[in-house]
């Protein structure tokens, strides 16, 4: 897991995708590369609690989440019945930043159907200590950023070298691959049986398979990855 108090082990490591022709004659275009900064410096935002619009963004995840119940402020242990680890959930922030709470809201409108479903563990057999759904978020996160290799200057790896060109497509396509993610993962944790300290095995299964559809010779669209046909709104 990412951030203090860690309840998945260790940070992931990289698969051994060689590079390719596409890899090596990759080029950022202009618009390629001021999107990818875009997205850089969204990253690059800590999660500020003391920031009004931080603040309301975590509100706004909240009436998502729970329509019907009043938040009793932005330190209460009401949070721990979405899944963050404790009272105040600024603190689990600090291993991925802001861009994970934008994740998680961006999921919250585009696909809430979704969004409820995994929230509330809805469907398929489930184990008796399921995962924290807002701390897996955070984790789904940290581990596409590391996947995509978007800390470098331009990506090294053929998902990350595919994911540039979706991106210069769709400006939203993070977003949207973080939904989808979310929920491949969901469904390995459902087909593996897998249970709290298997978390960290189910998220590498994932990034396994999403790093696959994303070397795909057809993927020219976020939507034509396989597995966006999990998502609905």
């Amino acid at each position: 897991m990412v951030g203090p108090r860690s309840w998945i082990a260790g940070l992931f490591t990289r698969s051994p995708y060689k590079r390719n022709d596409k890899v090596l004659d990759f080029c950022l275009t202009p618009h390629l590369e001021q999107r990818l900064q875009k997205l850089q410096e969204r990253m690059r935002t800590p999660f500020d609690e003391t920031r009004p619009d931080h603040q309301e963004a975590l509100r706004s995840l909240w009436n998502a989440a729970f329509p019907d119940i009043p938040l009793k402020g932005l330190i209460s242990e009401q949070w721990k019945d979405m899944g963050w680890q404790g009272a105040n959930p600024s603190t689990d922030f600090r291993g991925c930043g802001f861009i994970s709470l934008e994740n998680l809201l961006f999921f919250s409108r585009t696909y809430p159907a979704s969004f409820h479903r995994l929230l509330f563990k809805q469907g398929g057999q489930r184990a008796t200590w399921e995962y924290p759904f807002a701390v897996a978020g955070i984790n789904v996160s940290f581990m596409l950023i590391q996947m995509l290799d978007l800390r470098s200057e331009k990506p090294r790896c053929l998902p990350g070298v595919t994911f540039v060109k979706l991106l210069g497509e769709d400006e939203s396509a993070f977003d949207v691959l973080f939904c989808i993610a979310f929920e491949m993962m969901d469904a390995q944790w459902l087909a593996m049986r897998a249970s709290y300290m298997e978390f960290n095995e189910v998220l590498q299964v994932t990034r396994t398979q999403l790093e696959r559809e994303l070397s795909l010779e057809d993927v020219h669209r976020i939507k034509d990855l396989p597995a966006y046909n999990l998502l609905y709104q």
